[in-house]
């Protein structure tokens, strides 16, 4: 008798020994998905417009300095965004009166090509300074340029010839300029013989001149509601420009192009 517990006991041991181990004992440590933390995405920046038509224009004897074209750029589009601008408007004139009237500081650029098409003289005004312009007025009878943003109007021939109006788009700083007669128009004293005479470029009373054997097909080119910026770094002005605001914000601060058709 003494044998069969032993039996009992041998038996058991031999058919618990079959028995699954506990998952307890060999299984991994559990993860929670929710402390998996993955590196967020980098938030890559839309590329700038401006940068890259910027980058494919060749310029050819003046180039541009990208902070004028920049806002130039921004002006244009919040101006065509607004329907200032004929819809399919993609010519952008640029005068830098900040440089030298000695150098061709007026461009005029297709946007859509990426393409310089006119780089030349441009006069400023005789109240606006000698070789480089110091002083802007919206005033009848200054004889000084008007800085801001224009929409080039309809053409005429008058006591300068063949001529471009212009309409100025900034409040107090060139508004003014149907009524002052301030138009784009060829003139002899927009010439390197003029320069090299008289060390200066001649001077206009507040029309942005440009020489006489380019007068026409630039104002051909640019006419009928296109864009002309006349850059200077005024920090008021640039500061206050309604054009100048940022693109993103454009819609909200100009409001729709049938609101800001009816203010103007």
């Amino acid at each position: 008798m003494k044998k069969f517990p032993l039996l009992l006991c041998l038996v058991y041991l031999i058919t618990t020994s079959f028995y699954p181990v506990s998952s307890e004992v060999f299984s991994q440590p559990k993860i929670s998905i929710k402390e998996i933390k993955l590196s967020p995405k980098k938030n890559f920046s839309p590329q700038n417009p401006a940068e890259e038509i910027y980058k494919e224009l060749q310029f050819t004897d003046e180039t541009l300095n990208f902070e004028v074209f920049e806002k130039a750029f921004w002006g244009f589009q919040n101006l065509k965004r607004s329907g200032k601008l004929r819809p399919s408007a993609e010519l952008l004139s640029v005068c830098d009166f900040s440089l030298s009237s000695n150098r061709k500081r007026l461009w005029v650029i297709d946007l859509g090509e990426k393409k310089v098409l006119f780089n030349t003289l441009v006069a400023h005004g005789k109240g606006t300074g000698e070789e480089f312009a110091t002083s802007f007025s919206n005033t009848e009878d200054s004889h000084q340029s008007s800085m801001g943003f224009y929409v080039t109007e309809q053409t005429y021939t008058g006591d300068n010839g063949y001529s471009l109006r212009l309409f100025g788009m900034d409040r107090g700083y060139n508004d003014a300029a149907l009524e002052r007669c301030i138009v784009m128009h060829g003139a002899k004293y927009v010439s390197e013989d003029f320069i090299k005479s008289e060390k200066r470029l001649g001077r206009s009373w507040g029309c942005p001149a440009v020489p006489t054997s380019l007068a026409k097909p630039i104002i051909d080119t640019i006419k009928n509601r296109t864009c002309l910026f006349i850059y200077f770094p005024d920090q008021n002005y640039l500061a206050s420009s309604q054009w100048l605001k940022d693109a993103e914000k454009a819609d909200s601060i100009l409001g729709s192009p049938k609101d800001n058709m009816a203010t103007n």
